[in-house]
């Protein structure tokens, strides 16, 4: 049975939304404050956490920053009242997976964890030693190895998914609704630059400092993987 460790101040909402995910099958347990849910979620007993933003003790943007370092593919879903779109990127830049905005309906919430578990399972459980080559860069599945070269590159976890995205529709132009809706589990929003700034995270690191650059932009269209 799958784990979800809820971090939110607000009683009620807590609550609301343990009751909810309990009736889908899973596992909760809440935490009300920032400290002490950093704790819990760093314990790893959890497969996935639900977090607030403005948190007593410790503010949910401090707290994803620190998974990320220390749990890079433990599932991240934001739940917040702050929905300007600065908001949500810099959730997002923090390393968070998803972000739903308050009020919120328990059933998207849902649809939104099962999408995360989806994810997370495909990354843990390739099914077998997958490998993608393209040029001299080597993207293996199972070991989580990247490579240019024979230079191994440190990615995180969402610009892992973004580059096995890529490898695997390679040749042909990805849009950014696609990518936001496949990498980030969201419906595109044109006011956002998510997509552009992991963009840009990945060519800083599988092609700056390579021949053939891999990562092309289409304007208008999107961005297609291959060697020019």
């Amino acid at each position: 049975m799958k784990r979800i460790l809820i971090i939110e101040d607000d009683r009620r909402i807590a609550l609301n939304i343990s009751r909810g995910l309990r009736d889908e099958g899973y596992q909760t347990d809440t935490a009300y404050e920032g400290h002490n849910g950093r704790a819990l979620a760093l314990s790893g007993q959890f497969d996935l956490i639900l977090l607030d933003i403005n948190l007593p003790g410790l503010n949910g943007y401090e707290i994803c920053r620190n998974l990320r370092t220390e749990k890079p593919f433990l599932p991240v879903i934001i739940l917040t009242a702050l929905g300007e779109i600065e908001d949500k990127v810099e959730g997002l830049k923090r390393g968070a997976d998803d972000y739903l905005v308050k009020p919120f309906d328990l059933r998207e919430l849902s649809a939104r964890v099962a999408t995360c578990f989806r994810r997370a399972d495909l990354i843990a459980n390739p099914g077998c030693e997958e490998v993608f080559h393209l040029a001299d860069l080597t993207m293996n599945l199972a070991s989580k190895i990247v490579s240019r070269h024979d230079t191994l590159i440190d990615l995180t976890p969402k610009e892992f998914l973004l580059l096995e995205y890529l490898l695997r529709h390679q040749g042909r132009v990805v849009s950014k609704p696609d990518l936001a809706e496949n990498i980030w589990g969201f419906n595109f929003d044109p006011g956002t630059n998510v997509v552009e700034v992991y963009i840009n995270y990945l060519r800083k690191k599988i092609d700056k400092d390579f021949v053939p650059k891999l990562i092309h932009t289409r304007p208008g269209l999107g961005y297609i993987l291959k060697e020019e």
